[in-house]
């Protein structure tokens, strides 16, 4: 079979984890369109907005030169990054709430521009707008993704993977976003990998380093986990296996059951909607500092 990215079944560390938690929770945000926009719908949360702000203001710096990259404040940038999940947008109802976790990405920034480390170093940069590439030509599958910062280490003219890490907890050790990165870096530019590092933003200075996943056990397992999604798109097959849904599709199924407000469109033409009570439970399920 011809290579046709048109065709192919593209998967993505987001899109293999929701699979895996729930076939039809990857359904509803990678496949299912809103039948009045003909948009893929997302559902936000205060804590996806926190996220999501503080990556954007830190993935800047990759582009600037080393020795200007700290000229700007990064509360300033902050500030004007969070005007686009300000209020409803990023699932705040309550002007309180939503000053908690503005300061603690004001927090997070603050620790970074205290503690530079790796970040005045000279970074690597992926000539894709999306990295990916050909996980399984024979089975039309690509793998893609962005890696949040590839520092390069010049003494050994390799790379270093450093992923944000903005919530409170520890990134389970099961994960398959480090083989997933770890492939993808492998593949879309000529530095070998030597490291790979998690930085818990919210309570640590440094990043934590993490064993390099095997490429060849990470390929077998991707590779195979992506089979899996190629044949349920195929078969159209998207059941929970929980009877009134689960933890993870039963908040999309409410989108469309119309218990959820549209707020606007993100850069990517997805729908955002957000949900009351999704701030209630964030709120009940964790402590602000």
């Amino acid at each position: 079979m011809a290579e046709d990215k048109y065709t192919a079944v593209w998967v993505s560390h987001t899109s293999i984890g929701d699979f895996l938690k729930c076939p039809n929770a990857y359904y509803l945000k990678h496949i299912y369109r809103n039948p009045d926009t003909g948009h893929k719908i997302k559902l936000m949360s205060p804590s996806l907005a926190l996220g999501q702000a503080v990556h954007e203001v830190i993935e800047s710096l990759s582009v600037l030169p080393v020795d200007s990259r700290f000229n700007e404040s990064l509360i300033l940038k902050f500030n004007h990054v969070w005007k686009k999940v300000s209020g409803a947008r990023g699932g705040f109802f309550d002007p309180e709430v939503e000053n908690k976790y503005k300061l603690r990405g004001e927090a997070m920034l603050n620790r970074v521009a205290q503690n530079p480390g790796i970040l005045k170093n000279q970074a690597v940069k992926i000539k894709m707008d999306l990295p990916h590439y050909w996980l399984s030509p024979e089975a039309n599958i690509i793998l893609c993704g962005k890696i949040d910062w590839l520092e390069y280490l010049p003494t050994t003219n390799s790379v270093h993977i450093v992923d944000f890490k903005t919530s409170k907890n520890d990134e389970d050790p099961n994960s398959l976003q480090l083989p997933i990165y770890h492939l993808l870096v492998h593949n879309c530019q000529k530095r070998t990998v030597t490291k790979a590092s998690y930085w818990y933003l919210d309570r640590n200075d440094i990043p934590t380093e993490k064993q390099l996943p095997d490429l060849e056990t990470a390929n077998e397992k991707i590779l195979e986990i992506a089979k899996q999604i190629k044949l349920a798109r195929q078969l159209e097959r998207f059941k929970c296996s929980h009877k009134d849904g689960c933890f993870a599709c039963r908040p999309l199924q409410k989108v469309l059951r119309k218990e959820a407000a549209l707020v606007g469109t993100d850069e990517y033409n997805q729908d955002i909607f957000v949900m009351k009570e999704r701030e209630r439970e964030v709120e009940e399920d964790s402590v602000i500092l």
